[in-house]
């Protein structure tokens, strides 16, 4: 644990005015010091986000380190429980309207934004009408038919829908539609507010400090609406590049917590062994998490249905769960994960490994082998934020040679990764982490509407796929309450995905947390690593 200057001189008083004490046997110096440090150690959580978000604010940017940070300093209206059912948050009490067209919230009395300011049914009218709706990567589909927040008085937000929208209740969390503060938000470009990189909100932190890359301080919300939470005086998010020194630094005590695999998966067993430390893969079940393979279906060579197969027959992903994500995840059958078994569909089109059907359908494509072997050369862009991302990549390049497939990994930081696929569209390939949700409308539509075609929104339709019956399939998703119906309508949605293909869905992932064990209710939540940390103490 680092101690401030200003903590030494304080802990240098506390020895000076104990000396006394010491002189007569009744209390040893140093066992004021360690008194002091153990304290201090009950009184701050350390934490590690993998890697260091490029903003704090989940609702502009939907990366899973974005949601980790943003869900401390930002409150949704709803919470939910581990059966997904909704809890109250800033919102005590809410109605569906029977037609599902409004859902009536009251919202909790006395809370405060950080700066002092009441929180009020302006500012959900303007989270979801200027914001959410607008800027949110999954928002625009999510509260595509959202007309407007009525505000009949300062604790009542009514929210009226142009068609029945009922995943909407699914969507109402911290991480997924955050709460922000009008007053300091009207009249500004809201991506690009300041505030973005220092929140202000209603949750049980406040931002302190961001030093990039290296820390970011939160202190204690003395005002947080849950009286006498949180208990930890003060939040501690270190940027440790390197997966060998987080293992290191969990293993001496200098981190508690690590969500999304802060450790290499090779390296798993060992951390289990140390008898300070625990491992789970609890507070992930909101996430549906999937890794996906995509095409950018601009590219001419795309655009031939036999090219894109055979690529999916090259790919292992038995071999990738495996030996890659080392047992901490599943080969992928389709666009929405296994463990969201109200809308998974099995009876798809299947893609089985078989490299000589791949070398097949590349011969009928027009693609041969020519001198030295190769039909013609890629380029792929995986995602940087995790070592199974990177292997997948090298994985992949010796899985395309196989077939006659020359591939350039295009390797990049994170920034540079976002703006080539999301905003330039000069990828070709590229593979990436997705969280599908608990609901297709909320975390799948958005890769496969055409709609959702957004430059510079990452995690949006990056491929450039547009099918007018995919669309249509979506959209009455969206509106169908009847329940039995709109699965069936999922259903259809998967065949088409997988018969398109401009995405391949390659790994149903298990994300791991690493912890110490002092570190207690961090698995009482759902969320885990993705929830507010409020309900979290330390022994």
């Amino acid at each position: 644990m680092e101690i401030s200057y200003r903590d030494r001189l304080k802990l240098l008083g506390a020895v000076a005015t104990v000396t006394g004490l010491h002189a007569s046997g009744v209390m040893p110096v140093m066992d004021v010091i360690g008194s002091a440090l153990a304290e201090d150690a009950k009184k701050t959580l350390r934490v590690t986000i993998v890697p260091e978000p490029p903003i704090l604010n989940a609702a502009f940017n939907t990366a899973i380190m974005v949601q980790q940070i943003s869900t401390k300093m930002l409150d949704g209206l709803l919470a939910y429980d581990k059966n997904l059912e909704p809890m109250p948050a800033l919102a005590t009490e809410w109605k569906v309207a029977d037609d599902g067209l409004s859902i009536s919230f009251k919202l909790r009395p006395d809370v405060k934004w950080h700066d002092g300011a009441p929180f009020t049914s302006a500012d959900v009218k303007y989270s979801f009408e200027e914001v959410l709706k607008k800027h949110h990567p999954r928002g625009r589909a999510t509260f595509a038919n959202v007309t407007v927040v009525e505000t009949p008085d300062p604790l009542t937000a009514i929210i009226k829908f142009s068609k029945a929208s009922p995943y909407a209740m699914a969507a109402l969390s911290a991480s997924e539609s955050p709460m922000l503060p009008k007053h300091l938000y009207e009249g500004s470009d809201p991506p690009t507010n300041k505030l973005g990189n220092a929140p202000i909100g209603t949750g049980p932190y406040k931002f302190v400090e961001w030093r990039r890359g290296s820390y970011m301080t939160l202190a204690r919300n003395p005002d947080y609406w849950v009286k006498g939470k949180p208990e930890v005086e003060s939040l501690i998010v270190r940027f440790v590049p390197d997966a060998g020194a987080r293992a290191v630094a969990f293993e001496t005590g200098e981190l508690d917590i690590g969500g999304t695999t802060p450790i290499t998966l090779a390296d798993m067993d060992r951390i289990k062994s140390i008898p300070h430390l625990a491992v789970t893969i609890d507070g992930y079940a909101m996430c549906g998490a999937m890794y996906y393979f995509e095409f950018n279906m601009r590219d001419p060579q795309f655009k031939d249905l036999r090219v894109r197969q055979a690529v999916a027959h090259a790919i292992n992903r038995d071999f990738v769960a495996k030996n890659i994500w080392f047992g901490y995840g599943s080969a992928a059958t389709g666009p929405i994960s296994q463990k969201l078994a109200k809308f998974y569909y099995p009876n798809v089109p299947k893609y089985p490994f078989d490299p000589k059907k791949a070398e097949a359908l590349l011969d009928a494509a027009g693609y041969p082998r020519k001198a030295g072997g190769f039909r013609f050369r890629i380029t792929h862009d995986p995602s940087p934020y995790s070592e199974q991302y990177r292997r997948f990549a090298e994985y992949f390049k010796q899985a395309m040679r196989v077939i006659g497939v020359d591939v350039d990994i295009q390797s990049s930081d994170g920034a540079t990764f976002q703006r080539r696929i999301w905003t330039e569209n000069v990828h070709q390939t590229g593979s990436y982490g997705l969280f599908t949700m608990s609901d297709p409308t909320i975390g799948v539509q958005r890769m496969y509407w055409s709609k959702n075609i957004t430059k510079g929104v990452p995690y949006s339709n990056g491929s450039g796929y547009a099918s007018p019956e995919m669309d249509a399939l979506l959209e009455a998703g969206q509106n169908e309450v009847d329940v039995a119906k709109r699965r069936e309508i999922f259903n259809k949605m998967q065949v088409l995905a997988m018969t398109d293909l401009s995405i391949i869905p390659i790994i149903n992932v298990d994300h791991v947390t690493v912890y110490n064990k002092r570190v207690k209710g961090l698995t009482d939540d759902i969320e885990g690593v993705f929830g507010t940390y409020a309900n979290i103490s330390l022994t």
